[in-house]
């Protein structure tokens, strides 16, 4: 259904603000008002994608590789430089396209063509809240079943999903490798996000603040350090995907792999999973 005049200018509105509250503090002026409002989306979104990369990254390669060292990673388990370099090369190759995928979906919303909706008057708490859950539970299957076939079907595999492979032990995955994938991989894993906005109605900026936080969430797992924190999918689950290549294809959580059968648990972790789903 199209939007109505209001709807339309109150999502153009909105993400005219966010356009300003980037651009504004990056370029110069006369380097980003020219632009079509679509143009300027994206390039709001490759900028901040790309800060929120390398902060995220650095300040966390940061902390556990040095401020921490032996804590959590021993010396030796490091991921050497060559290897960290390779990651960001990767990810800078396809960050153009990854921040595409945003701008297109706040297009469709603009449009009144997806459920979001711009105010919370649209729903109570409570209302919002559930449909906050629906929307995550649906991200999670979609997402689970995407990484499934890119690992199950060979020509997925080989032409896309393999470049993310590369890294497959502690000492090659860092948090720079959390969007190192083809560019088209990253975006298929991705577009669950955009589907869900056709199916449940989803607050405007809860959308574009989960589709962000997918780069802090990538660069998390990719640190081989096991939160233990039941049921999230941590690093140390993740690693083991890394390692085995047919278990863990969830995102956030482990439910999808506990109840479609490819869950492998962190070696340590077995007795307590055990007591907790009996």
């Amino acid at each position: 259904m199209a939007a109505t005049s209001a709807d339309y200018n109150q999502f153009v509105s909105e993400t005219s603000f966010y356009n300003r509250m980037v651009l504004s503090h990056l370029l110069p002026a006369n380097l980003w008002e020219p632009l079509p409002h679509f143009l300027q989306t994206w390039l709001r979104n490759y900028l901040a994608g790309n800060i929120l990369y390398f902060i995220s990254g650095f300040l966390w390669c940061f902390y556990i590789y040095y401020l921490k060292l032996n804590v959590y990673v021993p010396k030796d388990s490091i991921p050497t430089r060559k290897a960290m370099l390779l990651q960001i090369y990767m990810a800078m190759k396809a960050m153009p396209w990854y921040t595409l995928l945003p701008a297109v979906s706040e297009y469709m919303i603009e449009h009144g063509w997806t459920k979001c909706y711009s105010t919370l008057d649209h729903f109570n708490w409570f209302v919002c809240l559930l449909y906050i859950a629906l929307y995550l539970v649906l991200v999670e299957f979609m997402i689970y079943w995407v990484h499934k076939e890119l690992h199950d079907f060979n020509f997925l595999y080989k032409h896309l999903h393999a470049t993310h492979h590369m890294y497959n032990k502690q000492n090659t995955l860092s948090p720079f490798a959390g969007l190192a994938f083809h560019p088209l991989d990253g975006i298929l894993q991705a577009v669950p996000h955009v589907i869900a906005l056709f199916i449940v109605p989803i607050h405007h900026i809860t959308h574009l603040s989960l589709l962000f936080f997918e780069g802090i969430w990538t660069a998390s797992i990719h640190d081989c350090i096991h939160g233990n924190i039941w049921p999230i999918m941590g690093a140390g689950y993740h690693t083991i995907h890394h390692t085995t290549y047919k278990h863990n294809y969830g995102h956030y959580t482990i439910w999808m792999d506990w109840m479609f059968g490819s869950l492998r648990v962190p070696l340590a972790e077995e007795d307590s999973f055990k007591e907790k789903a009996k």
